[in-house]
């Protein structure tokens, strides 16, 4: 989750925290930043289900033409004339 932080990284960065806000800040800092984690994974996971969403549509459309032109190939001629 937070890549090649160890626990003594984290153990500083508390430390620091602390004395720079305080300890009656902290839970307050704590939730602000629990909720813009939540946030950011909620607005990636769209982002990820759009780019999805539209190579499954662009795959359909490729498929979708070429049905067509396989119905065209089938129902003309050499020459291009419609089949009756």
């Amino acid at each position: 989750m937070f890549g090649n932080i160890g626990l003594t990284e984290m153990m500083i960065i508390m430390v620091v925290a602390l004395l720079v806000f305080g300890p009656k800040k902290m839970p307050e800092i704590g939730r602000s930043i629990g909720k813009a984690m939540r946030e950011f994974k909620k607005s990636t996971e769209e982002i990820k289900d759009r780019f999805e969403e539209q190579i499954r549509a662009d795959d359909l459309r490729e498929i979708q033409d070429g049905i067509k032109k396989d119905l065209k190939d089938i129902t003309t001629d050499e020459e291009g004339k419609k089949i009756t």
